[in-house]
């Protein structure tokens, strides 16, 4: 058949219905791929909202049945949003180490994205250059151990305040709030830190501070349309407030923030014998605008990471403390043992300092079943793959989100005997550390990812504990028993957190 004997109009036709048809022959193909791919399973989607009916009030426990249904991988959808729980210790070890770099990004947030001035912090940044320049001034300058050993006399100070306020309850037998005091505690620790100045008398609305930290934290938690329904999430968000409520805690940090730098910038300022973080993070701006090379840093920058350290740092470790305190309240037993140890070690002196713990071993295995119970935060900050990988056997896409359940890692009968049992004894002479290196023990992360102020926090645990079983006996309120201690609990502002407020009574010791 002659082609040119073909009326025009077919020819004309069939030319521009060639390109529709290669289109969808190649996505038949794409398609067909897809197909053979093989994924992880998951319970079943309801349309438009996937599985978000079935993450219940204490998310990392429904996940965490869910997986001993469907497997340590499972496939979820949230909304738009693929998610992909890991809820096993190899599974884990698949993500972070041997695939961490494929799986070492972050997914977009508005929430983050507002509050950390687009990306210019740590925590919440996609990896890329930027990231990887970050990263390395926090092991350098910001959270190196000699920085925090530079802090020590700030902990040991606010501790020592600590033991002053209790030991007036102590001396009419008054039940302390150990919740309350915990928090104010680890703020003053991290305002000095910071700061150069703590929250009692500092010339600044610190009250302001914690209030708009907190806010911060209660918008992380809760529920954006937008993160998972794109298209038509911001009208949903626009009209419940939300938005309106993130540019208000915006607004209210960046002028908290603001108010620190410039009072830092103040030449008639008083000079301190050491560097606090904003000294620190101003010498790395001024160091960065003279070397070419380096990615920009700015005032932004800086109010982006200090952002992140009371946003990561200012209850984690409250919350471990306190869930220390009711363990051990609970188990009159472990909480002798660990006074017994202490006591010897410090003898008559009146305080532990931070040169005693290398020698309190039951305290760091106390620590360590702590932090296997209690995650501070049960499910670790989301990761999003880069590239396909294969985990466990199954194909993950990229821009799909792996959430690690480190709750259900620390409970897995696979690795620990009883594995809801408070049992410090568990760690003697095990190698098993909290750090990132053993995945069944996993409250920071690990891998690229971890958390970069893991001594810093961990230091301030160890401390503050310290010197509460030192200083004082502990007894449950008048009318309660040890069982009585609740320890139900909440997953408010992003932490795993004791529903109820930890009453105890102080007795003075030393």
């Amino acid at each position: 058949m002659d082609l040119y004997a073909v009326p025009l109009w077919l020819r004309l036709s069939l030319l521009f219905l060639l390109p529709l048809v290669l289109l969808l022959l190649a996505k038949n193909k794409i398609y067909g791929q897809k197909q053979k791919k093989r994924l992880p399973p998951g319970p079943p989607t309801l349309p438009i909202i996937g599985n978000m009916h079935q993450l219940g009030e204490l998310p990392h426990k429904t996940l965490s049945q869910l997986s001993k249904k469907y497997g340590p991988i499972m496939l979820l959808k949230f909304g738009s949003k693929t998610i992909i729980n890991i809820s096993s210790a190899e599974a884990a070890r698949q993500v972070l180490k041997v695939h961490d770099l494929d799986c070492c990004s972050r997914p977009v947030s508005s929430t983050a994205g507002r509050l950390t001035y687009n990306y210019k912090d740590i925590v919440f940044a996609p990896y890329g250059d930027y990231w990887r320049e970050m990263r390395k001034i926090c092991a350098l300058e910001l959270f190196s151990v000699a920085r925090v050993h530079s802090y020590s006399f700030i902990r040991e100070e606010e501790v020592a305040s600590l033991v002053n306020s209790i030991s007036q309850s102590a001396s009419s037998a008054t039940p302390v709030d150990l919740s309350e005091k915990m928090l104010a505690l680890t703020a003053n620790i991290l305002c000095r830190t910071a700061f150069g100045k703590n929250f009692r008398g500092s010339g600044l609305d610190n009250e302001k501070l914690r209030e708009v930290v907190h806010e911060a934290e209660v918008m992380f938690a809760s529920f954006s349309a937008t993160e998972f329904f794109p298209y038509v999430g911001w009208i949903i968000d626009r009209l419940s407030g939300r938005i309106r409520r993130l540019e208000k805690i915006f607004r209210d940090l960046d002028d908290f923030l603001q108010q620190t730098i410039d009072l830092h910038l103040n030449p008639k300022k008083k000079e301190q014998d050491h560097e606090d973080l904003i000294d620190v993070l101003l010498r790395i701006e001024r160091d960065q605008q003279t070397n070419t090379g380096a990615p920009p840093f700015n005032k932004d920058n800086i109010k982006a990471i200090l952002f992140d350290m009371f946003l990561g740092g200012s209850n984690t470790a409250a919350v471990t403390m306190l869930w220390a305190m009711a363990e051990l309240a609970r188990n009159p037993r472990a909480m002798k043992k660990a006074q017994d140890e202490v006591r010897n070690v410090v003898g008559n002196r009146g305080n532990v300092t931070e040169s005693d713990i290398t020698h309190l071993h039951y305290l760091k295995m106390i620590i360590k079943e702590t932090f296997r119970l209690h995650p501070p935060a049960a499910i670790l900050l989301p990761r999003l793959t880069m590239t396909d990988v294969k985990i466990g056997g199954y194909d993950i896409g990229p821009n799909s989100l792996l959430q690690v359940n480190a709750w259900a890692l620390g409970r897995d009968p696979e690795y620990w005997k009883k594995p809801g049992e408070f049992y410090p004894e568990r760690f003697v002479d095990s190698s098993i550390e909290y750090k990132g290196q053993h995945f069944e023990l996993l409250p920071f992360g690990s891998g690229r990812r971890g958390c970069p102020a893991i001594y810093m926090g961990a230091t301030t645990v160890e401390l503050s504990l310290a010197n509460l079983l030192y200083c004082f006996d502990w007894k449950v309120p008048s009318g309660m028993k040890e069982e009585d201690i609740n320890m139900e609990e909440s997953t408010g502002a992003g932490l795993t957190q004791k529903r109820i407020p930890l009453n105890l009574v102080p007795v003075k010791v030393f």
